[in-house]
């Protein structure tokens, strides 16, 4: 019987990896679809999770009066699970599109490390203190996975403000694609966040200012795009795991 539950496990940790592999490849390589993808996702689940919070809120705000206003919930809850979801596409697709193919094979690497880790730690908290991945995943995990993707992108080249300027005035189009686009803005939050952490570096030690650069750079909005596709692919291991033999 050990064997056997050894050897699902392998299986489950097999799809598992299956998974994110194929959310970083899709991002890669078709990232209007995996944006289209992260909107779907975080609209259906955020609905309903937005719906069964609120339930439970309503009667902190309104006392007994919670029951007749379940109608306020319902709207707030599809305006939030709306907005998230717009926001999730919208940022998984900038994220993955751009000109730059070794930059961009680069982020599914990193996007698609930062997804396991959110669904592993999704599975872990399961296992040992039965947390609702969804539940926690959708809003809880965006903070941390966004600073854990921040991190390792700060680790890229940065352009010079002279590299910035060629590519704004000489090297883009009056009216750019998409990718081109997409490009000149991730130069525009590194130059970004470099002002920033030069601002910092005014009142703490430039390693602290570093530090703290990560913390505020826009590369955390990724967090939550992240965690959309770290909660599905949670939830799928858990149920092959409470299908699989006890």
């Amino acid at each position: 019987m050990i064997i056997v539950r050894l050897f699902v496990n392998l299986v489950i940790l097999a799809v598992e990896i299956g998974a994110v592999a194929g959310v970083a490849w899709l991002g890669w390589r078709y990232p209007l679809w995996l944006a289209a993808a992260a909107a779907v996702i975080a609209l259906g689940a955020g609905l309903a999770l937005e719906q069964a919070r609120l339930k439970n809120e309503l009667g902190f705000y309104f006392g007994r009066s919670a029951e007749k206003l379940s109608f306020i919930g319902s709207a707030v809850a599809l305006g939030e699970a709306m907005l998230k979801a717009l926001l999730a596409g919208v940022v998984t697709l900038v994220t993955f599109s751009g000109t730059d193919a070794g930059r961009l094979q680069t982020i599914a690497i990193v996007f698609g490390v930062c997804v396991f880790a959110g669904s592993s730690l999704l599975r872990r908290l399961s296992i040992t203190f039965g947390a609702n991945p969804s539940r926690w995943g959708f809003f809880r995990l965006g903070a941390p996975l966004g600073l854990l993707y921040s991190a390792a992108l700060a680790f890229l080249p940065h352009p010079s403000t002279a590299d910035i300027t060629k590519r704004l005035f000489f090297d883009t189009p009056a009216r750019p694609s998409l990718a081109q686009a997409s490009e000149l803005l991730f130069v525009l939050k590194q130059k970004f966040d470099d002002i920033v952490v030069s601002m910092l570096g005014l009142f703490v030690p430039p390693d602290a200012a570093k530090v703290l650069g990560v913390l505020v750079s826009v590369n955390m909005l990724t967090g939550f795009a992240i965690a959309v596709f770290a909660v599905a692919i949670a939830e799928v291991v858990r149920q092959l795991e409470e299908a699989g033999p006890g």
